[in-house]
C-alpha cells in the first residue's frame, strides 16, 4: 500500500505542475509581445486575462466530466491535451491568434485543477485532505515557476516561439507521468447528480471570496511588479524577470510543512498565517531596493499559496458530497479574481505607479484576514482515510 500511496501523492504534485505550467507563461514576456505585435504592454496583459477568464467560465461545468468518467482518465487526458494549444501558440501569426489559443488553454486547465482537488477529497478525509492538498498546491508552485522561468529565459536567449515549443513538450511529459503514476480512485458511493444545491452555503461562500482575493493579489503583484522592475533604475530583461519567479520556490518548501503542521488545526489558522505573510511581503516591496523587493515578493507569494492550500482543503472538506461542483464554483471565483487582478490595477498604475498597486493588493490581502477571522468555521471532523 505504501508505494501506491506515494505514487498517488507524487502524481497529484505533478497534477499541480500540469495545471499551472502554461497558465502564466506569458507574464515575463509582456514587453516582448508588445514589441512583436505592435501593441501596448497593457494590451499584452490580455494574454493572461483571456486564459484566466476561460478558466472561470469553464470551471463550473467540470463536475459533469468528473461525474461521468473515471477521474484519473479525465486528469491525464486534459494534462496531455494542454500541449496542443501551447504548441499552436508558438506558431501564431498575430496577437489575436495568441489569445485564441490561450483561451483554449484556459478551458482545459480547470479540468486538471478541479478534478484533482475532487480526487483528493474522494480519496482522503479529515486532516489528511489538508496535507495532500498542500502537496498538490506545492506542485502548482513549481509549475507556475517553471512556466514563467522557461518562457523568460528561452525568449531572451532563443526566442518566444521556441519557448512555447518547449512548454508543449514539458506538458506532454508531465501528462504521461500522471497517467502512469496516478492510481484509479475507489468507486464513489454517491455519484454526483450535477445539482448545485448546498454549494452556496455561507462557509463555502467565504471560501469563494478567499479564492477571489488570493488570485487577485497574486496576479496583480507579479504582473505590475514585472512592469515596475522593467523600468529604470532596475531595467530587468525577460530572463531576469523569469528568474525572479524563483521566489515561488520558498513556497515549495513551506507549504508541505505547513500542510503537515495544520492537519489537526482549523483551516482558518493557516489562512490567517497566509494573510500575514502576504501583507508583510507586499509592504516590503515598497522599499526601493531590488533585494528588498525580491524578499517581499517571496513572502507575498508564499502567503498566496498557503491561502490557496487552505481554501482548497476547506472547500473539499465543507462541500462533502458535491465536491467537484463546489470546487468548480471556487475556481470560477478564483480566476475571476485573477482576471480582475490583471486589469483593475491598470488605472492605479498609470496614476500612482507601483505604490498605488501595492496599496490595492494589501487591501485584498487584509480582506482574506477578515474572512479567516469571521467567515470560516471548522468542518465537522470525519474519520480519516489515508490510503
Amino acid at each position: 500500500m505504501k508505494p501506491r500511496l506515494h505514487c498517488a501523492r507524487l502524481a497529484l504534485f505533478l497534477c499541480g505542475c500540469a495545471a499551472f505550467l502554461n497558465l502564466y507563461a506569458t507574464q515575463s514576456i509582456l514587453q516582448i509581445f508588445a514589441a512583436q505585435f505592435q501593441i501596448s504592454a497593457k494590451a499584452a496583459g490580455w494574454s493572461i486575462t483571456v486564459t484566466t477568464l476561460a478558466v472561470a467560465l469553464t470551471a463550473p461545468f467540470v463536475s459533469r466530466l468528473t461525474g461521468r468518467f473515471e477521474q484519473r482518465a479525465v486528469i491525464a487526458a486534459a494534462a496531455l491535451l494542454l500541449a496542443l494549444p501551447t504548441l499552436m501558440t508558438a506558431y501564431a501569426d498575430s496577437f489575436a491568434e495568441v489569445l485564441v489559443w490561450r483561451f483554449v488553454e484556459g478551458m482545459l486547465i480547470p479540468v486538471v485543477f478541479a478534478t484533482s482537488v475532487a480526487y483528493i477529497g474522494d480519496r482522503w478525509s479529515g486532516g489528511t485532505v489538508t496535507e495532500v492538498t498542500s502537496l498538490y498546491v506545492a506542485g502548482t508552485v513549481l509549475g507556475g515557476f517553471a512556466g514563467r522561468f522557461v518562457t523568460g529565459v528561452m525568449t531572451e536567449y532563443v526566442g518566444w516561439r521556441e519557448a512555447f515549443e518547449l512548454l508543449a513538450a514539458l506538458s506532454l511529459m508531465v501528462g504521461g507521468f500522471i497517467q502512469f503514476l496516478l492510481p484509479a480512485n475507489r468507486a464513489r458511493a454517491k455519484r454526483l447528480s450535477g445539482s448545485v444545491s448546498g454549494v452556496f452555503r455561507q462557509p463555502l461562500l467565504a471560501a469563494y471570496a478567499v479564492g477571489f482575493c488570493v488570485l487577485f493579489s497574486q496576479v496583480a503583484t507579479f504582473t505590475y511588479a514585472g512592469l515596475y522592475l522593467g523600468l529604470p533604475p532596475f531595467n530587468l530583461g525577460p530572463a531576469a524577470l523569469g528568474t525572479l519567479y524563483m521566489v515561488f520556490l520558498l513556497a515549495l518548501v513551506v507549504i508541505p510543512i505547513a500542510g503537515r503542521l495544520s492537519k489537526a488545526r482549523p483551516h482558518g489558522q493557516l489562512l490567517t498565517g497566509a494573510a500575514l505573510f502576504g501583507v508583510s511581503g507586499s509592504a516590503l516591496t515598497l522599499v526601493p531596493s531590488l533585494w528588498c523587493i525580491v524578499t517581499g515578493l517571496a513572502l507575498s507569494s508564499t502567503g498566496v499559496f498557503l491561502a490557496q492550500a487552505a481554501a482548497n482543503a476547506f472547500t473539499t472538506a465543507t462541500a462533502r458530497d458535491n465536491k467537484a461542483a463546489a470546487v468548480g464554483v471556487y475556481l470560477t471565483c478564483y480566476y475571476l479574481g485573477g482576471s480582475c487582478g490583471a486589469i483593475a490595477p491598470a488605472l492605479i498604475w498609470e496614476q500612482w505607479g507601483w505604490a498605488g498597486c501595492v496599496a490595492l493588493i494589501m487591501g485584498f490581502q487584509l480582506l482574506t484576514l477578515v474572512i479567516a477571522l469571521t467567515g470560516w468555521r471548522p468542518a465537522q471532523p470525519l474519520r480519516e482515510r489515508t490510503s
